[in-house]
């Protein structure tokens, strides 16, 4: 029976081998020839997409303003674990456009910052405020960031914030 195995499954191999070059193929092009009409076409393509990127770009600075912080980091100094810290970073628009405070966004999940919801005019300040709510696990030394998104040049400012986070006391 093994010697009959060994006979059949090379016969086996053969037949699928021969199957597949049989089977119709298909002619792969060897190149692609540009014509005039399709160079044409192309170049319009890429004008009309760079014209657009460009009324993008133009109309995005021409909504840019500037910001300017009280602060840029803050200290908690000993906080005990398990305990919500506050702190509010006073921002001014220092532009002559609104400023919109898009995203503002934590480094940790134990960090919840809330930005200003309406455009802050210019001239005019408002409060990103932020709490820090270390976990028993968070012992020690801490420091993480806010980042946060506006319609300014940076686009992106990062405050920080540090703790010496201690066992809580029962």
């Amino acid at each position: 029976m093994k010697g009959l195995t060994i006979f059949i499954l090379p016969l086996l191999v053969l037949a699928a081998c021969t199957n597949q070059e049989g089977a119709t193929k298909t002619e792969e092009p060897k190149s692609i020839v540009a014509t005039d009409e399709s160079v044409r076409e192309l170049r319009q393509s890429l004008s009309d997409v760079e014209k657009e990127e460009q009324r993008l770009l133009a109309e995005e600075l021409a909504n840019m303003t500037t910001m300017s912080f009280d602060k840029t980091s803050h200290d908690y100094g000993k906080v005990p674990a398990d305990t919500d810290n506050m702190t509010k970073f006073r921002v001014t628009n220092t532009g002559k456009k609104p400023l919109v405070i898009e995203k503002v966004s934590a480094s940790c999940g134990c960090t919840t910052p809330s930005k200003p919801e309406k455009p802050i005019l210019p001239g005019k300040s408002d409060e990103i405020t932020v709490v820090f709510h270390p976990k028993e696990t968070q012992l020690g030394q801490q420091n993480k960031t806010v980042t946060v998104i506006a319609n300014t040049d940076p686009k992106m400012e990062v405050l920080s914030i540090s703790a010496m986070v201690e066992k809580k006391k029962n």
